[in-house]
């Protein structure tokens, strides 16, 4: 039994933070409703790599989903979707403000039909202000909220993290709100509307670094692989490889020096402590990448351990999936996908709660896979109906193959 079985999710969400915050939900039990337009969620499209016509992008955030494939520019297609929302318990969705409205489809609309509906809303700005109209996508808030001004090398252009950061922070922060508001509906028997904006998300993710500002009035700069509070705290290169090395406290760095057999650089009143060695960052960095250097990794990574110093590889993705401890936490999930067959997927961190674990259900669905099923079973239409509807382009629905792969 999963955390949220019996919770009823309509996602009317696209792209990465909307599916993201829903498959969470589907992982802990939930049943999600994942309606798309007749072509699809746009990361269907996005590619390559595509395994007979899927998209590694959708199958990574739509896991335990059933998809409906339903036309919303058609008001026949909005009273179906209207109906399923006085049915479910939470509903999330990432249209540009005021675009649900045109079809009665925006939280005040159905609060009225279904007031103990949570209707969480993700959009680039926000509901309010004066960027609220404008498009919001992850790469353009990285740029907006500071983090590619900290990411990247001193000398080097504004980089942007390599995955889509911002997104997938406010698929959790929406994860986490639709949670709240469902245990205070618990007490007043009401649902809210949670108004999610990629740019807040992304300027409160800057933590330690907009803190510091705040403190000094003094923006913080691109360092590379540094940490701007910590030293040594950063990637270094061996002989053959990189790695990680974070030592966090003054004790980490003496044992580092022991192990280096340099009992010069904890003596050294300099280093004997953090605010010490990170004024003097310059100096003793290039002391420690000139020993690193003169070694490969793996003599590094034993001796460090050994030491209790905290090293580790700086790893491809590959070598990451590879490393012992994934499998022995079960990073992987392998779910028989209706066209692919057996298809590995990246699995939930939620698995190893005691009694109520994340677990997986079904692979990522094609495109209108469940529309039959869905708008049968909640909405009693039956099979003339429905066909009606689908020769008259108001939805869709797909054939399931039953020998995949």
């Amino acid at each position: 039994m999963g955390a949220l079985d019996g919770l009823v999710v309509l996602d009317l969400s696209r792209i990465l933070a909307g599916p993201y915050a829903t498959q969470m939900l589907a992982d802990l039990g939930a049943e999600v409703w994942k309606v798309e337009s007749p072509w699809g969620d746009d990361t269907r499209r996005w590619g390559p790599p595509f395994r007979e016509g899927e998209s590694a992008y959708f199958l990574s955030t739509n896991r335990g989903k059933k998809s409906l494939a339903i036309n919303l520019k058609d008001p026949r297609g909005q009273r179906l979707v209207r109906r399923l929302a006085e049915q479910a318990d939470v509903l999330v969705e990432n249209f540009k403000v005021g675009d649900l409205a045109r079809y009665g489809l925006d939280y005040p609309s159905l609060a009225e039909v279904n007031p103990r509906l949570v209707y969480a809303s993700i959009t680039g700005f926000g509901q309010t202000g004066p960027r609220a109209a404008e498009p919001g996508y992850d790469a353009a808030l990285q740029g907006m909220t500071g983090i590619m001004s900290v990411t990247g090398e001193p000398d080097g252009p504004p980089t942007k993290v390599g995955v889509a950061w911002i997104d997938v922070l406010t698929g959790l922060t929406a994860a986490v709100g639709i949670l709240a508001a469902l245990r205070e509906r618990d007490v007043s028997g009401r649902g809210q509307h949670l108004d999610l904006a990629l740019f807040d998300v992304g300027v409160a993710a800057m933590v330690n670094q907009a803190q510091a500002y705040l403190m000094t009035g003094v923006a913080p700069t691109r360092m590379g692989n540094a940490h701007p509070q910590i030293v040594p705290y950063q990637a270094f290169a061996a002989r053959d490889k990189w790695f990680i090395l974070a030592v966090g406290n003054d004790a980490q760095y003496r044992r580092l020096t022991e192990a280096l057999e340099r009992p010069d650089l904890w003596e050294d009143a300099r280093y004997q402590t953090n605010a010490g060695r990170v004024e003097h960052r310059s100096e003793l960095v290039a002391e420690l990448a000139r020993i690193f250097r003169s070694r490969d990794r793996a003599v590094w990574l034993e001796l460090l351990r050994a030491a209790g110093v905290p090293v580790t590889p700086v790893n491809d993705v590959g070598e990451a999936l590879a490393d012992p401890q994934a499998e022995a936490r079960g990073l992987l999930w392998e779910l028989a996908h209706p066209r692919l067959g057996p298809t590995p997927l990246l699995a939930s961190p939620l698995q190893h709660m005691s009694r109520t674990p994340a677990a997986p259900t079904a692979a990522p669905p094609l495109l209108g896979q469940h529309t039959r099923e869905v708008l049968a079973g909640a909405l009693g239409l039956d099979a003339a109906e429905l066909g009606r509807l689908e020769a008259e382009g108001v939805i869709r629905s797909a054939p399931v193959d039953e020998n995949p792969g």
